[in-house]
């Protein structure tokens, strides 16, 4: 009996469970599994945490007490949208719905980006960086604006002098949209 992969519509033999593009962004990559039976067939499963085994790419949650920073970018223009934290939940919930989540520091919680105002962001491309400790997630930010502040970008402030300068003109009224 064949496998299915989910995202390129093809059939593997089982013989053959592997990814056949190990190296693209797969949102259906921790529920493949062609993945997971490439991973178990690999070997001694004695990689080092972060190590890439098979093209899958292990995040270094050990350095950073559970979380890593996501820098948000918009996924057209390059424009950072944000900085947010991930825990492994977070990771595998972003990578398997394809839509980004994070790690509330402050609640304590995961959270869906856009569940309550709808303004969601759409993965389009993830970054990883040497380390495996930092990830970019480039985006289509859906409903015009990241920030809570109800501006496009969390970094609307710039430093001049001793003082902050707004840059940027909020994209909607918070009040309106969080009913608070």
């Amino acid at each position: 009996m064949d496998l299915f992969c989910e995202k390129y519509k093809e059939e593997v033999s089982r013989d053959n469970a592997r990814c056949r593009r190990p190296n693209e962004y797969c949102k259906f990559r921790t529920a493949c599994i062609i993945h997971f039976m490439g991973i178990e067939n690999s070997g001694s499963g004695s990689a080092e945490p972060g190590d890439e085994e098979d093209g899958m790419l292990t995040l270094r949650f050990d350095k950073g007490n559970g979380l890593l920073p996501a820098i948000v970018q918009d996924f057209e223009t390059k424009e950072v949208l944000m900085l947010a934290y991930i825990n492994e939940l977070a990771w595998k919930r972003t990578l398997k719905t394809g839509k980004a989540h994070y790690w509330s520091r402050s609640r304590s919680e995961l959270w869906l980006k856009g569940e309550t105002s709808g303004h969601q962001q759409l993965i389009k491309t993830i970054l990883v960086d040497c380390d495996n400790d930092t990830v970019i997630y480039q985006v289509e930010q859906l409903g015009g604006a990241a920030c809570h502040t109800g501006h496009r970008s969390c970094f609307f402030k710039q430093a001049a002098g001793e003082e902050f300068e707004i840059i940027d003109e909020p994209v909607f009224d918070p009040r309106e949209v969080y009913k608070k």
